[in-house]
Order: structure tokens, then sequence, then C-alpha cells
């Protein structure tokens, strides 16, 4: 089975530091990627902050259990009994160095369970979403419906 997360409505590659946050008052040449389970450093397909649109597929392994299907996969996230995909917002220097300073998670507990069966038989599992908040900032913290629409879809 494959999660493909759709993004649109991007925030644009400056935004405001939060205070107290040391002498950096912007974050500049934001860019936004997956980050891989248990390898923080390690992005999926980094992408601009202010482009039209962003998308990642990540490969992952759906098998029936007796709660519903378990996700697994290495951008698939599990911690204190929750299963979620990180996008990581950062900066990226002169030299191509990532420096993240934001995450969302998008949760994926919170898939409808028709919606997480069907997209295994399928094969697909498509989330969208936008990624700016209310202030016009980079989308961070917990993802869930209707922040994020959850569908399944035939795998091509």
């Amino acid at each position: 089975m494959r999660i493909r997360i759709d993004a649109d409505d991007l925030p644009g590659r400056t935004c405001p530091a939060p205070t107290g946050r040391g002498t950096v008052p912007v974050y500049d040449n934001i860019h936004v990627a997956v980050q891989r389970r248990d390898r923080p450093a390690e992005l999926l397909d980094p992408q601009p902050g202010d482009g039209a649109h962003a998308t990642w597929t990540l490969d992952c392994t759906a098998t029936p259990s007796p709660t519903g299907i378990d996700l697994t996969g290495p951008y698939v996230q599990h911690r204190l009994g929750h299963l979620f995909v990180y996008l990581s917002w950062g900066t990226v220097d002169e030299a191509g160095v990532f420096s993240m300073f934001r995450r969302a998670k998008l949760m994926l507990d919170a898939v409808p369970s028709d919606v997480l069966a069907e997209a295994a038989r399928e094969g697909l599992l498509v989330g969208r979403l936008g990624l700016t908040d209310a202030h016009g900032n980079p989308r961070c913290a917990r993802v869930v419906p209707p922040d994020i629409e959850w569908t399944a879809e035939a795998a091509v």
C-alpha cells in the first residue's frame, strides 16, 4: 500500500520566529519534507515553502489486525500509542543544510476506519491538506479532520 500526501496553500519562504527563540527574528528559505521514522535528519523530497503545491508518496504495509488495519513503513511514526506521519518544516542554508524548526503530525489513527480499510484493499490512502495555519505560518502540531481529508483510491 501507499500513502500520498497532497498539500496546497503553502505559507511562503519566510515566517516570524516565536519570541524568546534567540536572535533569529525570521525563518528564511523555508522548506517542508516528510521525516523518516527514527531518523529526523533523513527527509523525503523537501519542497520550497512558496510552491503552488507539494506531493509525497510513501510506501507502507497495511496488515489486518483485531483492532482494524495496522500501518508500518519507513515514514510511519509510532509514538505513545499514536500513528502518524511527520511533516518537518525547516530552513535551508546556502550549503543546502536543512534545520528543522517546526513539525506537523498527520494523525493516521484519525483516518476513518472504513476509509483505511478501503485504502488497504485499493492500495492508496490519500491525505489532502493546506499547509498554512490561521496566522499565515507553516501548519504545525496535530493535524486531524477536518484540517486533513483522507480518501481511498485505486493504486496506479
